[in-house]
């Protein structure tokens, strides 16, 4: 027995609710609802309705053009025609975004926990189980992006020096600069920002 999908307006939570599960199968595991992902990671909108039917927030077509143009970071792109979605970037599954390589600015920013610092001077920034390392252009982006792990700390990217000596740059269409690894000489700590008061 499914439950009826919501109908708007919907409320924060379940417009976060409804992001989160979309990130999971676009990006992760699209296999848990039986979705397929072209080489681009492109999925019909139909399927990703149909798959999400067994679960706790069925989505509608309301529902995900709400999420694809409300949410703030801009996860999510709908094709012309309305008929596909796919992520912006934060791939685990192997997809081809179809990007071209794009000269970056000279510096771009990564937030972070502390806790990753030590492993970060030693090792750079790495992909990990993502297809890309993730910059931003904006420093309080990378203050957010780090607030999510834990304390944040913010590193510097010489993303226009690493350019330069062969590095690959792209920018997703929500405006996230991707490459694919960041060597420790590229990297620099910025002091704390100050305690909110």
């Amino acid at each position: 027995m499914t439950t009826e999908p919501l109908q708007p307006p919907f409320t924060r939570s379940q417009l976060t609710r409804a992001s989160k599960f979309m990130s999971l199968v676009l990006r992760h595991r699209p296999q848990l609802i039986g979705l397929v992902l072209d080489r681009e990671g492109w999925a019909l909108v139909e399927d990703l309705i149909t798959g999400s039917q067994a679960s706790s927030l069925p989505l509608s077509p309301a529902l995900i053009a709400e999420v694809v143009q409300h949410n703030d970071k801009q996860r999510f792109r709908l094709s012309e025609d309305g008929l596909r979605i796919r992520a912006n970037q934060g791939h685990s599954v192997p997809v081809d975004l179809a990007l071209s390589p794009l000269e970056p600015p000279i510096t771009l920013f990564h937030g972070t926990a502390d806790r990753f610092w030590s492993s970060i001077q030693r090792n750079g920034l790495q992909r990990r189980s993502r297809q890309h390392v993730h910059l931003s252009a904006e420093y309080a982006t990378a203050i957010r992006v780090g607030q999510r792990h834990g304390v944040p700390i913010v590193l510097t990217v010489d993303a226009h020096a690493l350019w330069e000596a062969g590095q690959r740059f792209y920018r997703s269409d929500n405006g996230v600069w991707l490459t694919d690894a960041v060597p420790p000489t590229f990297l620099h700590l910025l002091p704390p920002p100050p305690e909110a008061h």
